[in-house]
């Protein structure tokens, strides 16, 4: 499940921290094969081997090899382009080439260790020997941001990234062939390369010295220095893969069940909760739980040889970096969309309670239908919570936004999540058979229906309202690559709608500041207080526009 876009909101959150232990109830021969096999693909999903499944790597391959043998056993057609696959691209923003380098006094100093250079800096070669206190014509300058921050210390809407972006312009502008920067202030900074900063290049290259070699070479302001720099940035991409195998009835009604198989790998991305040394995180509930039961859906469902849908089940990568998967696949449909009646999403399904048997259905309120043959009241096999919106952490948020009703089971949070203690001898495997049950228990019970009604409903929270004092209430689309923040949906009564914003929109600036990515969104976010009318400048279609949002 993707922390990134976990909503305090939602109703299953209050399931967070409820302890689980793997169930004991007795299981007729069929679900005891069941339980075997989903015991099994946890246990390869979940292994140290894997080292945690991240987008891009080793052990995702791993993993998506694993998930096609297992469709390819079962039977299942391939529906992913190419084969069982389905490749799709995660562009991370810019690195520096292995080309690049700084050298003061003849010293090669270390990329993000010693210095960085900003991702919108010229690239150009620098050669030259400036005089540190000396702000010449045609020569790098070296400049300390201390004076700036401490000008600013009482000035709450200070930025100081976008201090430093407009002090380069003006620089550039000035004549300096370079500027190095660095900062003699106690209370430090929180500067980093931002990779995905789309900010407009300036003239310049322009890097930022960290503190210790800033007091080696720049301590002795009337000496000089031997400067040299290549700078040279690339796209970074990772590539990530979905998995799709299909069962073809002839139907003119498609059934979607779908389960992401991507989890942390060490928590390289930052969206880990483990606070030690870097670990793997094997993701046994998030989410090889997901991922073994929609093996063996298709699986039963190959078995029966249910004629009234066609069912095509996928399995998604990228889903931890922000719904990558899921979104590529219904931007880039292998079928036709159109034909969908419903999706079924799994994720995070090993942890259901021996004590309460509880679930929660997240998509409740998507379709009419759900309420025929789902009987919320019983407790028997399971318990049943609803939230009815159709968006939410997960995969199946993607669909909603089609159109297309959702069901999302869930059996909540635990003190593992995104920890490298989410581990396979946690899981719950009998109650994962009982959910298998139910899953197929409720497309049994719609085969009869005409294609099921597709219902709008509310939008749930995107960010924790602990973060933030104020919430434009939009939902981003984490895959956009450009500049600013798309929307990917805007919240029904929220700031942005009652403003006149929609879907695909892309926020350019709030106030006074530039949105150059989406880390700069949520930053400029906590610099407003509920109350406060701002511009927003937006982009729709090809067109500039300017509207006032009131937080």
């Amino acid at each position: 499940m993707n922390k990134n876009i976990f909503s305090s909101s939602l109703v299953w959150v209050s399931l967070l921290f409820v302890a689980c232990v793997p169930a004991a109830r007795k299981l007729n021969r069929a679900d005891q094969a069941f339980q075997k096999r989903l015991q099994s693909h946890v246990g390869f999903l979940a292994s140290d081997s894997l080292e945690g499944r991240r987008t891009g790597t080793a052990g995702e391959l791993l993993a998506k090899n694993y998930i096609a043998a297992q469709f390819q056993q079962i039977g299942l057609q391939p529906k992913g382009g190419n084969g069982y696959e389905q490749l799709f691209e995660v562009n991370e923003g810019k690195k520096a080439t292995a080309a690049s380098f700084l050298s003061i006094n003849n010293d090669t100093l270390r990329v993000e260790q010693d210095y960085f250079f900003f991702p919108w800096s010229a690239e150009k070669p620098i050669k030259a020997e400036p005089t540190l206190g000396v702000r010449e014509m045609d020569m790098p300058w070296v400049v300390d941001l201390a004076e700036g921050i401490n000008d600013n210390a009482q000035n709450p809407h200070f930025d100081l990234n976008t201090f430093v972006y407009e002090q380069s312009k003006k620089a550039a502008e000035a004549g300096a062939a370079a500027l190095l920067l660095y900062n003699t202030n106690p209370a430090g900074d929180k500067l980093t390369f931002n990779p995905k900063d789309k900010s407009d290049a300036v003239k310049i290259p322009v890097a930022y010295v960290r503190s210790a070699s800033a007091k080696k070479y720049f301590t002795n302001q009337e000496g000089a220095i031997r400067l040299q720099a290549q700078l040279s940035f690339t796209e970074n991409i990772r590539r990530g893969y979905n998995v799709l195998g299909y069962i073809d009835n002839k139907s003119d009604k498609t059934i979607i069940l779908g389960a992401h198989f991507d989890h942390l790998g060490y928590g390289e991305d930052n969206n880990s909760r483990h606070t030690g040394a870097a670990a793997i995180h094997n993701g046994a509930d998030d989410n090889a739980s997901g991922t073994s039961l929609l093996i063996e859906l298709a699986r039963s469902l190959k078995q029966k040889e249910a004629q009234k849908n066609n069912y095509l089940f996928i399995a998604f990568s990228g889903e931890e970096l922000g719904l990558y998967g899921s979104k590529y696949f219904t931007d880039h449909a292998t079928i036709d969309l159109k034909q969908v009646n419903y999706m079924i999403n799994m994720d995070m399904v090993g942890r259901l309670p021996d004590s309460s048997k509880t679930i929660t259905l997240g998509g409740y309120g998507t379709s009419p239908a759900w309420s025929s043959v789902i009987d919320v009241k019983s407790t028997q096999p399971l318990g049943i919570r609803i939230d009815s919106s159709g968006t939410g952490p997960s995969d199946h948020s993607s669909f909603y936004r089609k159109d297309i009703p959702v069901l999302f089971y869930f059996t909540g949070l635990h003190t593992d999540y995104h920890k490298p203690s989410d581990d396979a001898d946690k899981i719950n495997y009998s109650g994962m058979v009982t959910i298998l049950r139910h899953i197929e228990k409720t497309i049994d019970g719609l085969n009869d229906q005409p294609k099921l009604a597709f219902l709008k409903t509310r939008e749930a929270q995107t960010t924790t309202t602990a973060r933030f004092s104020v919430t434009m209430g939009i939902m981003p689309d984490y895959t956009f690559s450009g500049k600013g923040v798309r929307a990917d949906g805007v919240g029904e009564g929220k700031p942005a709608q009652k403003a006149g914003l929609k879907a695909g929109d892309v926020v350019l600036q709030i106030g006074d500041y530039t949105i150059s990515s989406m880390e700069s969104y949520m930053q400029t976010l906590g610099k407003f207080k509920k109350g406060e009318t701002v511009k927003v400048l937006y982009l729709r279609g090809d067109k500039t526009l300017e509207v006032n949002v009131t937080f």
